[in-house]
């Protein structure tokens, strides 16, 4: 909601906004500010408040040692409650933002998903697909006899493999 936005911006969104939580990331966010100008000054760097901006802003869940309380339940039982604290992080910057479009139009990657990096099940159609261009592209390139010897060198890798699994089931 307040990502992105200019520190003003963010505290008027915040004041007026219907959210239980709106009043204590308001508080955190004029202590982001006060902090920056604080580590200004000891830097001896002039910093404008009105010129800063919410880099990030994110909540994390916090700990919950030493919050379980009981709430009565009915027929003599009880309930536990564990209570949450959470760690609200906000980064105030005062550089300028990345607004270099073009047209109006993001030039964004396709994501990768972690399982096609890492080369599992799901790069699996990819990876063939792959291979299958790469091959065609060398094959083309490469002369006849060299693919041909290729063939003949896999042929024999694999027959080698083959008679050695059959010799290691019959000893056993």
């Amino acid at each position: 909601m307040i990502r992105g936005k200019n520190v003003n911006q963010a505290l008027a969104i915040l004041r007026y906004s219907n959210k239980r939580a709106a009043l204590g990331i308001e508080k955190c966010v004029k202590s982001a500010i006060a902090n920056a100008n604080e580590a200004a000054e000891k830097a001896n760097v002039s910093v404008d408040p009105d010129e800063l901006w919410l880099k990030a802003a994110y909540i994390d869940q916090g700990p919950t040692k030493n919050r379980r309380r009981m709430r009565p339940a009915p027929q003599g039982r009880a309930y536990k409650e564990r209570r949450h604290f959470c760690h609200v992080t906000i980064l105030v910057s005062s550089d300028e933002k990345d607004t270099a479009k073009t047209d109006g139009k993001s030039e964004a990657k396709p994501t990768i998903s972690k399982g096609a990096k890492r080369g599992g099940a799901a790069a699996a159609p990819r990876m063939k697909r792959n291979a299958k261009t790469e091959a065609a592209a060398t094959d083309v390139s490469e002369a006849p006899e060299k693919t041909a010897a290729k063939k003949t060198g896999a042929k024999k890798a694999a027959s080698k493999l083959g008679s050695a699994l059959r010799r290691k089931k019959k000893e056993e």
